[in-house]
């Protein structure tokens, strides 16, 4: 007959090498997570994301980000937009709350899209029904090779800053301000 003792024992080892796995499996992502955040103000607008790698890879208008496709414009979870504060988002009007970010690149521009959905995995389940809305971007080339994707928000005053996406040798952005 087996002691409850021992039962007991096993499950608590099983529960703590179950939670030991799940801690190593956030450890060992491939693409690093990241938050960038800028204060407008006085209220905190933050972006959580996944920053992938290039490893000598063709990213924008390649296998990582092609054109013509809705992007998760990160790595892993789409990334999120969390604001304090009403915002315009060059001509979208962004009410206070959490979105997720896509991004639909094309050799004509870049689409930034602002989408309900807060959480969601990638872009596989993306459904464009659930957009807030989207707007165009600036696309430039970068004056240097950028290894690691990274978000940003630029040149930032009391009220506005512009919101930039680099990666490889493009740099899309648009202006973020305060909604009045």
């Amino acid at each position: 007959m087996v002691k409850p003792q021992t039962v007991f024992a096993s499950a608590v080892a099983v529960a703590l090498a179950v939670t030991s796995l799940f801690a190593q499996g956030e450890r060992k992502r491939i693409s690093p997570h990241e938050q960038v955040q800028v204060t407008l103000a006085g209220k905190l607008i933050k972006i959580d994301y996944g920053r992938p790698y290039l490893k000598g890879r063709k990213a924008v208008g390649g296998d990582l980000v092609p054109y013509g496709k809705v992007w998760r414009t990160g790595a892993d979870e789409a990334t999120m937009l969390t604001t304090e504060v009403d915002l315009m988002i060059g001509d979208l009007k962004v009410p206070a709350g959490s979105y997720s970010l896509f991004t639909l690149p094309s050799e004509e521009g870049w689409t930034l899209i602002v989408n309900k959905v807060a959480k969601q995995w990638g872009a596989f389940k993306y459904d464009p029904a659930t957009d807030l809305g989207r707007v165009r971007m600036k696309v430039e080339k970068t004056p240097s090779l950028v290894e690691q994707f990274t978000i940003s928000f630029e040149q930032p005053t009391a009220k506005s800053a512009i919101l930039a996406l680099a990666w490889e040798n493009t740099k899309a952005s648009v202006p973020v301000k305060v909604s009045e």
